[in-house]
C-alpha cells in the first residue's frame, strides 16, 4: 500500500481534499492559523481497508486508567477491612460505613465533574482526579485513628467521583464509530483490572503485622495516581468535541484526524460535531466565538426535557441505578465475608478465594469489549441480567442451606464459590461496562452533565449497598440477602427490555435520534386491540 505524507496547513487541506464529492467545495479561503493548525499525518490513498486506528485506542486506553484507582479501592477495602476493624477495634456498623462511604463521597466528585471537565476540559479533569486520589491514598496510609482514616476516604472519593465520569465521557468522544462500544468500555476493563490488583495486594500485605499490613495495602495506591497524570499531561490530546464545543475547531481537525479511520470520516465527525454545536458545518475558520452554555441553561434542559432527551434520562439513570441495586459491591467488598458464610475458614483460602473474582470479572469484561460492536449493547445487556438472576438466586439457596444444615458439605461449598464468579462474570458481560458506554446516549451539550446525573445515582447507590449489606444480612440471613439482590435484577431486566433501544454502529450526533418513541410499545398494542374492537 502506498503512503503518501502531507503537511498542510488546514485551510490548504480544506481546499485541496475533497472527499465527498457530492459536496461543495468547503472553501479556499486564508484565515490565521492556530498554533496546532499545521498536520502531519500519513493519507492511505486506498480507504477500502478499514483498520482499527491505534492513536483512538491508545487515548482510549490512558483515558481509563482513571478507572484503576476505583477499582484498587474497592479491592483493596475487601480485605483491608479486615485488618482495620482488628487494628482499631471497630464495629461491623463502622466497617460497612468504611467500606461504603467512599462512594458517597464520590457523588460529590461525580457532581463537580460535568461542571469542571465543561469549564476546563476533560484532559485537566482527568489529571485533579489523579490529584486528588494522590492525597487520599497518603492521608489513609498514615492515618493514625479511624477519624483520619474517613477523611482520606473522603478525599479519595472525590478523586473517584471526577475519574468515573470523566473516563467514561473521554473515551466516548474520542472513540470512532466502528469500535465505540469496545473502546468506551475499557474502564471498565481497567476498573476490574484495578479491582484484582487491590485483591493481589491483600494477599501480598497480608503477612506483615497487622498495624502496617493494612497501611501498605491503602497507600500503595498512590503509585497508579501518578502514573496516570504524567500519562495525561504528556501523551493524551484534549476531546475534539470538547475543542469544538470552545470553538478551536483547527486542534478538533487535528485530534479527530489521529483519531478517525480515515480522512474522510475525520472530516465527517467534524462537520457533524459542528451542526451539534450551532457552528455551520461549510464553516473553515480555525478558532470561532462560541456563546457559551451556562450549566443552568444544560440543567434546564433536564428539568423540562424534549420526549427524546427524557427517554434518555431514564435510559441512563436506569443503567447507574440497576448496575449497582443488583448487589455487584456486595459480591466484590464482601467476598471474604461470604465465602466465610460459605464455609472456608482460612484466612489464606478467603484471600485466593477473592483473587480468583477478581480474575473471573477482568476476563469476562474482556469478552465484553470484543462483542459490544459485534451483538450490540442490549442484547449483551438482557443476557447479563439474565446470567445474574440465575446466579444470585442459587447463590440465595446454597447459603440458606449452609446455614440451616448442621453440616457442612463440600459440594455446597463449591457451589455458593462458583455463584460468586458466575454473578461477576455476567456482570462483568453486560450490565458493568454499561455504566461507562452509556454516556454515548446523551447529546454533546448535555453528555458531561448527564453522565455526571447517573454517576451521581450509580455511586449513592452502590454506596446504599454496600453500607447495609452486613445489616441487610443479619435482618433477614445472607441467602435472604442476595434473594432481595435477584429480584431487583429481574426488574432490571423488564426495564431494560421495554426502554432500551440498540445503539451499535451509530455515530454520536445521531444517537439521540433513536430515543423519544418510549412508549411505542404499549401505544401500538392499545391501537391494535382498538382496531380489532372496532372491526
Amino acid at each position: 500500500m502506498k503512503i503518501l505524507y502531507i503537511c498542510l496547513p488546514i485551510s490548504q487541506l480544506s481546499s485541496n481534499f475533497k472527499p465527498f464529492p457530492d459536496k461543495p467545495n468547503m472553501g479556499g479561503h486564508n484565515h490565521d492559523l492556530s498554533p496546532t493548525s499545521a498536520l502531519n499525518f500519513p493519507l492511505i490513498q486506498s480507504v477500502h481497508k478499514h483498520k482499527t486506528n491505534k492513536f483512538s485506542f491508545v487515548c482510549a486506553t490512558i483515558a481509563s486508567m482513571s478507572s484503576v484507582l476505583l477499582g484498587y479501592d474497592i479491592g483493596v477495602m475487601s480485605g483491608a477491612a479486615i485488618y482495620i476493624q482488628e487494628d482499631f477495634k471497630i464495629s461491623d456498623v463502622k466497617v460497612e460505613i468504611l467500606v461504603g462511604i467512599i462512594s458517597l463521597y464520590a457523588t460529590i466528585g461525580a457532581a463537580a465533574a460535568g461542571r469542571t471537565s465543561d469549564l476546563f476540559g476533560r484532559r485537566y479533569t482527568m489529571a485533579l482526579s489523579a490529584g486528588f486520589f494522590f492525597f487520599g491514598a497518603i492521608l489513609m496510609g498514615f492515618a493514625p485513628n479511624y477519624g483520619l482514616l474517613m477523611a482520606g476516604r473522603f478525599v479519595a472519593g472525590i478523586g473517584v467521583g471526577y475519574s468515573s465520569l470523566i473516563a467514561s465521557v473521554y473515551t466516548t468522544e474520542v472513540s470512532p464509530a466502528s469500535f465505540r462500544g469496545c473502546l468506551s468500555s475499557f474502564p471498565e476493563v481497567f476498573l476490574n483490572f484495578g479491582i484484582l490488583l487491590g485483591y493481589i495486594s491483600n494477599y501480598a500485605f497480608s503477612k506483615l503485622p497487622i498495624q502496617l499490613g493494612w497501611r501498605f495495602m491503602l497507600g500503595i495506591g498512590l503509585v497508579p495516581s501518578v502514573f496516570l497524570a504524567a500519562l495525561v499531561i504528556l501523551v493524551m490530546p484534549e476531546s475534539p468535541r470538547w475543542l469544538v464545543m470552545q470553538g478551536r475547531l483547527g486542534e478538533a481537525k487535528q485530534v479527530l484526524i489521529r483519531t478517525s479511520d480515515t480522512i474522510e470520516e475525520s472530516l465527517q465527525r467534524l462537520d457533524d460535531i459542528k451542526t451539534a454545536v450551532g457552528i455551520s458545518a461549510s464553516c473553515e475558520e480555525d478558532v470561532v466565538e462560541i456563546r457559551k452554555q451556562t450549566g443552568s441553561g444544560v440543567w434546564k434542559e433536564f428539568l423540562h426535557p424534549t420526549p427524546a432527551v427524557r427517554h434518555i434520562l431514564i435510559a441512563a439513570v436506569g443503567v447507574h441505578f440497576f448496575q449497582e441495586a443488583s448487589g455487584t459491591n456486595a459480591a466484590v467488598l464482601y467476598s471474604p465475608r461470604i465465602f466465610e458464610k460459605a464455609g472456608i475458614s482460612s484466612s489464606d483460602q478467603k484471600l485466593l478465594a477473592t483473587v480468583a473474582v477478581g480474575v473471573v470479572k477482568t476476563a469476562f469484561i474482556l469478552v465484553a469489549t470484543i462483542l459490544f460492536d459485534r451483538v450490540g449493547r442490549r442484547p449483551l445487556i438482557l443476557m447479563s441480567l439474565g446470567g445474574m438472576i440465575v446466579s444470585l438466586i442459587t447463590l440465595g439457596v446454597g447459603l440458606t442451606i449452609i446455614e440451616r444444615s448442621q453440616e457442612e458439605g463440600t459440594w455446597v461449598v463449591g457451589l455458593c464459590v462458583s455463584m460468586v464468579l458466575m454473578d461477576v462474570a455476567f456482570f462483568s458481560m453486560g450490565i458493568g461496562p454499561m455504566s461507562y458506554v452509556s454516556s454515548e446516549l446523551f447529546p454533546l451539550k448535555l453528555r458531561a452533565q448527564g453522565m455526571s446525573l447517573g454517576m451521581v445515582v450509580n455511586n449513592v447507590t452502590g454506596g446504599i449497598v454496600s453500607m447495609t449489606f452486613l445489616s441487610l444480612y443479619r435482618a433477614i440471613t445472607i441467602g435472604g440477602a442476595f434473594f432481595v439482590y435477584a429480584a431487583i435484577a429481574m426488574v432490571g431486566w423488564v426495564f431494560f427490555y421495554v426502554v432500551f433501544p440498540e445503539t451499535r454502529g451509530h455515530n454520536l450526533e445521531d444517537v439521540e435520534r433513536l430515543f423519544g418513541n418510549l412508549l411505542w410499545k404499549f401505544s401500538h398494542t392499545l391501537d391494535a386491540e382498538e382496531s380489532s374492537e372496532n372491526a
